[in-house]
């Protein structure tokens, strides 16, 4: 990558810190130690993808299996639909058009492993869930970064609005992916760690579970307060490593070099 290409990251001071919930069966409150690395201050966009998908012919998951999971208004509750046309560059299907007008929205339905792929080409990494969720917090104790309850929720993340999902909800501006920083940045100038794309994080919630299983963080365009909500700082989501959706994303860590 060219240094003009590099995404804007804020640095993450080396110490301890405070993540988890007390008493959350799978992310309980406790201290943990994390050395001094850069996350980006936004969600990896369709413009950064394009690029890797240039410079290696890099072919996703969804596009060989033809299996990635989209919405459209008027489904039920965790109700979501195969279409075999999506992909990144037609995130929610052919028939509803590509991303031409949204090279600065997140990418999306990629896999965990399509992530990878693009991590080891650009010379970054996932942020682990610890990580993550320090970020997330930017010191803050509280279910949110900006206190225990939700009501300011709009101000900072695209999330669905309305209590199903029966209708399009434009509500906020956006039906579905928002271009990243179009909301207000948590107390360390990271945008989007709430709302608009489950992010990808590396690491495991129990040493025993399956190896096919990845999380994710922060809720998406799709989650609302009567259904899935995961756009807080303290819940994990999980999905198959190959599974790709038109609501999952990342953004990317850099590691300090050791001196």
């Amino acid at each position: 990558m060219q240094a003009q290409d590099k995404p804007d990251v804020v640095l993450v001071p080396k110490g301890r810190y405070w993540v988890g919930k007390q008493h959350h069966l799978l992310n309980p409150l406790r201290e943990v130690y994390v050395d001094s690395f850069y996350i980006a201050v936004y969600e990896t966009t369709n413009q950064q993808f394009a690029r890797f998908i240039s410079a290696t012919a890099y072919i996703t998951d969804a596009e060989k299996k033809h299996d990635a999971l989209v919405f459209r208004p008027g489904l039920q509750e965790f109700e979501w639909a195969n279409d075999s046309t999506a992909c990144w560059r037609f995130p929610n299907g052919v028939s509803r058009g590509g991303i031409e007008n949204k090279m600065n929205h997140p990418v999306t339905c990629i896999s965990y492993q399509d992530i990878l792929a693009y991590c080891q080409w650009a010379d970054v990494r996932l942020p682990t869930l610890e990580e993550w969720e320090i970020t997330c917090r930017a010191g803050a104790a509280t279910d949110y970064f900006f206190g225990e309850k939700d009501d300011e929720i709009g101000r900072y993340a695209n999330i669905w609005q309305q209590r199903n999902h029966l209708q399009a909800d434009s509500s906020d501006g956006y039906v579905f992916t928002a271009p990243v920083g179009s909301f207000s940045p948590n107390p360390w100038g990271l945008y989007d760690m709430y709302g608009n794309v489950f992010e990808f994080c590396s690491g495991k919630i129990k040493a025993t579970e399956s190896s096919t299983l990845a999380h994710a963080r922060g809720g998406s365009w799709w989650c609302s307060k009567a259904s899935c909500h995961f756009f807080n700082s303290y819940d994990i989501g999980r999905v198959n490593k190959r599974a790709s959706f038109s609501n999952q994303g990342f953004r990317i860590v850099k590691q300090i070099p050791s001196k």
